[in-house]
């Protein structure tokens, strides 16, 4: 677990634990002293996206674009 502070101090500081957290450290934020949530790192997205990565893992049926059944287009209407 990482250093533990009460929400006073965190509301207090939060733009310097946002820095920390940037910067790979885990945060513990506490409620009369009792652990409530954690600030952490977002994990980075990596690169950019590659088109047609899932190529093969989808199917789009011929019948996509066919109108809906009465049943369910009335919910629409």
């Amino acid at each position: 677990m990482g250093r533990v502070l009460n929400v006073h101090e965190a509301k207090t500081h939060l733009s310097r634990l946002l820095d920390r957290a940037a910067a790979g450290e885990e945060i513990v934020l506490a409620k009369a002293g009792k652990p409530v949530a954690r600030l952490v790192p977002l994990a980075s997205r990596g690169g950019r996206r590659v088109p047609g990565t899932a190529k093969g893992l989808l199917v789009v049926r011929k019948s996509f674009d066919a109108p809906l059944p009465g049943a369910i287009r009335r919910h629409f209407e």
